[in-house]
């Protein structure tokens, strides 16, 4: 099947619901016209349908793998990431002034929602890049500047992030990497890291690892970490790439997925590094990474979603299976079950959608105007876009399998790999559940004004289709207020295990009533008749409607939860 870049959608969604116009309006991005934009989606779409889709096979058949010591990419990946860099899709949100297009972050997000879509493997490469160049150009100095962005903007060298350690997963307080100053402003780092995507290629000239270590007087905890840029080679006297570092590749892990994408456990054994930030501030300055890897991460699984939905629906298409009541076509399109399952898939596709382009405006937005408010708006819709996005990226995958019956377990109908690839994308960069957490611990921090300022919105949505679209409305308006009353009562509990015992069903229940929120200003765009409408229709009256138990169950507290003991469950 042949990947096609949704770009009528984006325009559509841009212009009707999540209001991107707004920032050609600041002066910030004021030449990020309708043009520009239309421009660089219609280039995006065609390299990732040309040249990425047909790798994806590749990738998956045709693993990276270690050989004396050097990771072998996958068929075709180094032509492919070589259009990559070569169309400046790297750096497009970059700043200017190191070579970056200096665009917003929401044009990148559709770049990588189309390259996620179409080789979900190679497409997490430039990714950890983007998000070490938003680190770098926040923490580093201008030295470290003047050096490696310039060269991670162009897609010469790539970037990493290493965190994980076999003893620290999301628990990053417990790192024992360690780094002991040189004397003459470098440092020596040692330590093992972890699950490190893409920790080494054979097509770049350099790879840079952004790697958490604590130095000698670093307290425990995360207050203690700090963090150091250690590249693969040292640069030279002209910031070229010179000599090999003391690090290596210890192995490959063995997924169950992504087979195209290297995860490499890296060894530092006394390796030079620099220190990014102020000592001690590690965690402060790779946190501008993960929030921005954050929401890269929901884009992967809204593409991988596309991918499996467009997959699933040429599938159902041509196969032929008994008598349909409809058209009687007989093609699987026409029963009843799997006009289900592709109706969930794209409503909940365009849902998730819809979340992760309005957190990136908010981004771009709170950025060009000096915006707190904005900000505290793009903060709380980023676990739910990390999260919502990734699930649906699993369910609409698996669903996809579904549609092809017994031929989706069958590898070479390539629908399988859709969820094979996907699955990683709801654990790495913070779990779902971790993010679950985060939204009902330090994003309502704020006593819930974030939450109720968004609730608001919907309100207004509610207002504008009361007219045309009653019984829509009156769905929306039941769910905002349900929200309201779990958000409140979120707020109320003093025990945080209470909150986080919820946390998950909250973040699901808020974001299928944002779904339903955008869907259907999505159809009172196109005047309340059509297929958004319908669309629309379904998902809030089939999907939304779940909110009411997920409310239900956030409400539960911790208690059952620990009902069992030990030997209880293991009984």
């Amino acid at each position: 099947m042949a990947y096609k870049a949704p770009i009528s959608e984006l325009q559509f969604l841009f212009d009707n619901v999540v209001g991107m116009g707004r920032l050609a309006q600041t002066d910030l991005f004021a030449e990020a016209t309708d043009d520009l934009r239309d421009a660089i989606l219609t280039e995006g779409g065609k390299m990732a349908e040309e040249v990425l889709a047909p790798l994806n096979r590749e990738g998956d058949l045709h693993p990276a793998y270690l050989e004396n010591g050097i990771v072998r990419t996958s068929p075709g990946f180094a032509d492919g990431y070589k259009a990559i860099a070569e169309g400046g899709w790297i750096g497009m949100a970059a700043n200017p002034e190191y070579g970056g297009m200096g665009l917003p972050q929401t044009l990148a997000v559709a770049i990588n929602e189309m390259m996620s879509s179409a080789c979900l493997s190679l497409s997490l490469n430039p990714l950890m890049t983007q998000g070490q160049i938003e680190a770098l150009d926040h923490h580093a100095s201008d030295a470290l500047k003047d050096i490696y962005l310039p060269k991670l903007i162009s897609g010469e060298w790539c970037g990493t992030m290493n965190l994980t350690e076999p003893q620290a997963g999301s628990d990053v307080g417990a790192v024992r990497s360690k780094a002991v100053a040189n004397g003459d402003g470098t440092y020596s780092v040692s330590g093992q890291k972890i699950f490190i995507s893409w920790g080494d290629n054979d097509f770049a000239g350099n790879i840079c690892h952004l790697v958490l270590a604590r130095l000698p007087d670093g307290v425990p905890g995360t207050k203690g970490i700090s963090l150091f840029i250690v590249p693969k080679y040292l640069p030279d006297e002209n910031g070229e790439a010179g000599v090999v570092n003391s690090l290596k590749v210890v192995s490959l892990e063995h997924k169950l997925g992504i087979h195209g994408s290297p995860t490499a456990v890296m060894e530092y054994d006394g390796a030079t590094g620099w220190l990014v930030g102020a000592e001690h501030a590690g965690m402060k300055a790779m946190f501008t990474m993960m929030n921005n890897a954050r929401l890269g991460v929901g884009t992967e699984g809204l593409g991988v979603a596309e991918g499996a939905y467009q997959h699933a629906l040429n599938f159902a298409l041509e196969r032929k299976q008994g008598k349909t009541p409809v058209d009687g076509t007989g093609t699987i399109l026409d029963h009843a079950d799997v006009r289900r399952m592709l109706m969930v898939m794209k409503s909940q596709t365009s849902a998730a959608r819809a979340i992760i382009y309005d957190t990136a405006v908010s981004i771009d937005l709170a950025r060009a105007n000096d915006d707190a408010e904005m900000a505290a708006r793009a903060a709380f819709l980023t676990p739910i876009a990390k999260a919502f996005g990734t699930d649906t990226g699993c369910e609409v995958a698996s669903l996809g399998v579904q549609v092809h019956g017994g031929m989706g377990f069958i590898e070479e109908t390539g629908a399988a790999q859709y969820m094979r690839d996907v699955r990683v994308t709801a654990i790495y960069e913070g779990t779902n559940g971790i993010q679950a957490m985060d939204l009902v611990g330090r994003k309502l921090m704020d006593a819930g004004h974030a939450a109720f300022a968004l609730l608001s919105e919907i309100s207004q949505t509610v207002a504008a289709a009361e007219a045309s679209l009653p019984d829509l409305a009156a769905y929306l308006d039941t769910a905002e207020q349900g929200m309201i009353a779990a958000t409140s009562w979120m707020l109320e509990q003093d025990d945080m295990n209470d909150r986080f015992a919820g946390a998950t069903p909250y973040l699901r229940a808020f974001a299928l009533v944002l779904g339903g929120h955008y869907l259907l200003k999505a159809a009172l765009a196109e005047g309340g008749k059509g297929p958004r409408t319908d669309l629309a229709r379904f998902f809030i009256r089939q999907q939304m409607i779940q909110y009411d138990g997920l409310c239900a169950q956030a409400r539960e507290s911790a208690h059952d939860l620990y009902a069992l003991s030990p030997e209880q469950l293991a009984g």
